[in-house]
């Protein structure tokens, strides 16, 4: 049996043998919070982390790779007005993942691929990076999942072009890695406005503004269209995009 890539599935030995080769560790960030009527709250939490694991299946062909634990919170605040949200502030935020970097690299590793799975981590992950760049030494990228493999997305998705929210494409995927905890019958009210998280679909002046407002069941987007079929191509578009950014010198360079 091929041994696993999850760090929490590893001996400690396993992981300085991974470290003295330099493996890549991979590290996801979510979020626990709301997702409409038909999907539980830990979907980025849930997605986040199953599409590393296979993206580090797909990778450790190439070059050796560990899936770090998932730090499950995040930035949430828009969501907390539906109930059922944990969020961080951001010195917070900033403060726990810097502690699981430190960790990382006190474990011997020196890079690290930070994967989110929540849109609204965006913006302050990107605002870390220089910092964490000084106080660490470790060398560092980051992406979110669902920006990696664009045209895949169009191609598989039938009312959208990406991942909303506790849309058609989460939901989808949901249905393939956690089908026990979505509510189909639930899905006749997991619709709400169409918009984009795509630069082209914000408006040039950004202001606050919780989730409750423009959206009352706490979809953007249609879970309607979602099936289990969809959500397989989605997994594998992303995890073959990502296991390919991760494995390239040119990431690196």
């Amino acid at each position: 049996m091929a041994q696993s890539v999850l760090w929490q599935e590893l001996t400690a030995e396993d992981l300085n043998g991974l470290a003295k080769v330099g493996a890549v560790v991979i590290l996801p960030v979510a979020s626990i919070e709301q997702h409409g009527p038909h999907l539980p709250v830990g979907v980025d939490t849930i997605l986040s982390g199953a599409v590393c694991r296979r993206t580090a299946e797909l990778a450790r062909t190439k070059s050796p790779v560990v899936v770090a634990p998932t730090l499950w919170c995040g930035m949430a605040e828009h969501h907390v007005a539906f109930g059922g949200t944990f969020t961080f502030d951001i010195p917070t935020y900033r403060a726990v993942l810097l502690c699981m970097l430190r960790s990382i690299e006190r474990a011997g590793f020196r890079r690290v691929f930070i994967v989110n799975g929540h849109g609204g981590n965006k913006t302050a992950l990107n605002a870390f990076l220089p910092d964490f760049a000084t106080e660490t030494g470790l060398d560092i990228r980051t992406t979110t999942y669902f920006d990696v493999a664009p045209a895949a997305m169009k191609d598989i998705l039938e009312d959208q072009e990406g991942v909303r929210h506790a849309c058609e494409a989460e939901t989808s995927m949901m249905l393939v890695e956690a089908p026990g905890t979505v509510k189909p019958d639930r899905f006749k009210e997991a619709f709400g406005p169409q918009f984009s998280h795509a630069p082209s679909g914000l408006p040039a002046v950004q202001r606050y503004t919780s989730f409750k407002t423009f959206t009352t069941s706490g979809v953007i987007g249609d879970a309607r269209r979602a099936t289990a079929e969809k959500g397989t191509k989605l997994f594998d578009a992303v995890a073959v995009a990502l296991a390919a950014a991760i494995t390239d010198p040119a990431t690196w360079s």
